[in-house]
């Protein structure tokens, strides 16, 4: 069935903006990122004459004693430990919330869509952490970003345990499955397309926090890549140069691992809606 030539321009124009609305401020960081100081400045989005990426790449690489580098590293343990313990604890949570049907059920559920509206305390977690012996510490933020993910997280979840059906439960159990050995044996493998749909969207929002590691992770020692920002800006003059760069270098990660995997994103996500 051929589309209405309305129809049919609605949707160029679509793509039109949307291509627009991401491709502009991208290519606005990129051509800013091969300039030299003085032409960016400028935050032009012409074209330098000159290229001087390898200059500022250099120059972001080995800033502060190659502190990119730490916060790569540091970045990428948060991100692997928080989202390993985030998927546990979303599924198995996910699991029980959407087998459990009892008068607390109700309650809940609502408290785990409390979690997607209440703004987190700052101070109070702060002062939590610190008389946990947690503050400025790598367990301390994972458990934070922890906490912060785990109500998308559970709504994902148990949505998509709305399409395994109940008997194959009870056909573990009678086999000799226990509540671990169900969960772990029979369920979790079922639950791949949501947990990568899970691995995906919750890493790119842990990598790129900027806010958490801030507050609850300070310290040179202790940056993350969203915090190397700083070193390119101070209160009288900022180099925009290389700032530009810094985004550039901590974008690319991301933008490859999107491309790669946005496909297994949608699926996930359509499926979870679907099947709850």
């Amino acid at each position: 069935m051929s589309l209405k030539p309305k129809s049919w321009l609605i949707e160029i124009l679509a793509v039109l903006l949307s291509a627009i609305i991401f491709w502009i401020p991208f290519y606005f960081v990129i051509v800013n990122a091969l300039k030299n100081p003085e032409s960016a400045s400028e935050l032009s989005i012409a074209f330098p004459s000159t290229i001087h990426f390898w200059e500022n790449l250099k120059a972001v690489i080995t800033k502060n004693d190659f502190m990119i580098v730490r916060a790569f590293y540091n970045s990428a343990v948060l991100t692997v430990l928080s989202i390993i313990l985030m998927v546990m604890i979303c599924a198995m949570a996910g699991f029980i919330m959407h087998r459990r049907r009892d008068a607390l059920t109700p309650w809940i559920n609502f408290l785990v869509l409390a979690g997607l509206i209440i703004p987190p305390a700052i101070v109070p977690t702060i002062w939590v952490l610190n008389g946990m012996g947690l503050f400025k510490t790598m367990l301390g933020i994972v458990l934070v970003e922890v906490a912060l993910g785990f109500p998308f997280g559970v709504i994902l979840y148990r949505n998509f345990m709305g399409g395994i059906p109940r008997e194959i439960d009870e056909a573990a159990i009678i086999d000799g499955c226990g509540g671990f050995g169900l969960f772990f044996r029979i369920i979790l493998p079922l639950l791949k397309p949501v947990t990568a749909t899970t691995i995906i969207t919750s890493s790119v929002t842990i990598f790129n926090d900027f806010v958490n590691p801030l507050y609850f992770f300070p310290g040179s020692k202790n940056v993350t890549v969203q915090l190397t920002l700083y070193n390119f800006m101070s209160q009288y003059t900022t180099q925009y140069n290389l700032l530009f760069m810094n985004i550039l270098v901590i974008t690319i990660p991301l933008l490859i691992l999107f491309v790669f995997f946005n496909q297994k994103i949608v699926s996930g996500m359509t499926a979870g809606s679907v099947k709850g």
